[in-house]
This record gives C-alpha cells, structure tokens and sequence, in this order.
C-alpha cells in the first residue's frame, strides 16, 4: 500500500492562496506522502503541458510518486458534435496526463437529471464508447483510464461495473472511492467489497451520515434518497473506516490510497490528522 494524499485535499488552501501547487506538493511529502494526486482545482493546468512538466519535475524534487491525475467529463451532451468534441478535449487532458508522468487518469463519464436504472441503461453504449475511445487513446502511453464512483448518475457499484464491463478494455478500471457510495445510499463495506476487484486506484474519504427527516442545516448536502452528509476527517465520520481497510487490505491490495478530505475543519488539520488515522486502522486491521 502506498498511502498519499489528493491535492483536492488542500483545495481551501490552494484556493485562497495560501498555498500553491508545488507547496502542496512540500506539504503532502513533509507529512510522509508517497504519492500525490493531482487534481486540477485551485490551480489552473488543463492545456499547460509546460505546468505539468514542473509539477512532474517537483514532485521527483521530493521524492514521491504522481499517482494519478482526476478531471471531470460528461459524455451526455445535446448533440453528436459535442459529444465528439468532449471525447476530444479528454484526449487532451490524457497527453497532460502523460506530461505528468502517470499511469492512472481519472475522467467523469456522464451527469444527469434523470438518474434512472432505465436511463443509465440507455445511455450506456453512448458512455461506453466514448470511454473505449479515451481507453485506446490513452494506451499509448500505457496509461489506466478509470471511472469513479461519481456524481450520481453512474455512482452505484453495479453501475460503475456494468459500465467497465461494456467497456470492456483492460485499462478501463473504476478510482475506487470508499465514501462516495453513501451518495447513492449504499454502505461503504459492502460496496467497497462489490467493486475492489476492479479497482485502478483506492480514495479514502469519510462522511457523517444523517436520516432524511433530520436535517442538519447548512454545510450538508443529500443523498439520492434525501438523506444527509457531510464531508469528516477520516476516521471521525460514520463510515466504518477500519473494516473498509480491513476489506482493502486482507484482499492483498498493494496499490495506491489517496486520502481524499472535504470536511468544514481546516484543511490542513484534517488532512493530516485523516492520514494519521489511516496509518494507525491499517496497522490494527493486521
């Protein structure tokens, strides 16, 4: 297992300017990082080919690993033209992805008003294709494209296999988040179990979960089925975190985790005190 930190952790701190990229990149390896994830908010670097040499060149700087790079996508657009150029704009960002120097490249697939098991299903050839295009694409540069468990629409664990299976390319895999399921009401163990033979990479994230007819008020946000999160420093949450890693860990995982922080506390607090957390879980879980 190698344990490092997505830069959408920092995003408070990259937003304000408090920090850049490059000292997030200190930061995360000053922590004991091995790796970091880049995911392009709070700085700009979609189209700098020369930004993502010295975002590449930083890293190597510290000593640690770029695991993967994260962009949003939606293939459901309102005309063929679209949809073409978007499949376009996504090869893009892999040729960045390879600048970075990754083998892994997360990309959303579709978002949708209608959130349906009978529309996900008839829109999957049109998602499937566009993901076989950037799969093929990205082989080139011996890059593993994925889908996460994202944005509703395609956030089940049965969906996001279905779609890998349609896909059915041997570098199109699933960014495996252990929160996100509990966007779409499923629990975190039994999901994670479901989808982490087909996983590329593994996000570590935790939420506070409350009942549709108790609303916490601000700060919270709610499932497909009304109920209420809410971003938690790993391990604080409601997400049984040690037998989520016990699960990761006894099926002989060895790859990249990325703790992934969207709480209301101070980012770099959080942060650091999440990967603490998971450090001292993996190590009581055997």
């Amino acid at each position: 297992m190698k344990l490092g930190v997505s830069t959408y952790s920092l995003f408070q701190a990259l937003k304000s300017g408090e920090m850049d990229i490059f000292g997030a990149i200190d930061w995360i390896a000053d922590q004991g990082g091995e790796h970091v994830e880049i995911v392009p908010l709070g700085f700009d670097l979609p189209g700098n080919l020369e930004l993502a040499d010295e975002i590449r060149l930083k890293a190597q700087s510290r000593g640690i690993e770029i695991s993967n790079y994260a962009i949003g996508a939606n293939f459901l657009t309102d005309s063929q033209e679209a949809y073409e150029q978007e499949i376009k704009r996504v090869k893009g960002e892999v040729d960045l992805a390879a600048r970075l120097g990754v083998k892994r490249m997360r990309h959303d697939v579709a978002s949708s008003e209608d959130r349906s098991i009978a529309n996900f299903n008839k829109e999957l050839e049109r998602m499937a294709e566009a993901c076989r295009q950037i799969a093929d694409y990205a082989s080139q540069y011996g890059i593993i494209t994925s889908v996460e468990n994202h944005g509703y629409f395609v956030q089940h664990s049965d969906r996001v296999q279905t779609l890998i299976q349609a896909v059915d390319r041997p570098n199109f895999r699933t960014t495996l988040d252990v929160g996100n399921f509990m966007c779409v009401d499923e629990d975190s163990v039994a999901a994670v179990k479901n989808n982490l033979p087909f996983a590329s990479m593994v996000h570590v994230k935790d939420f506070y979960l409350r009942p549709s007819y108790q609303n916490p008020g601000n700060g919270w946000f709610q499932t497909l089925q009304g109920n209420h999160l809410r971003g938690a420093i790993v391990g604080h949450g409601d997400i049984d975190m040690k037998e989520v890693l016990r699960v990761i860990k006894s099926s002989g995982y060895d790859g990249f985790i990325s703790l992934e922080f969207e709480g209301m506390e101070e980012c770099k607090m959080g942060t650091m005190i999440g990967l603490q957390n998971i450090r001292r879980l993996w190590d009581d879980v055997g």
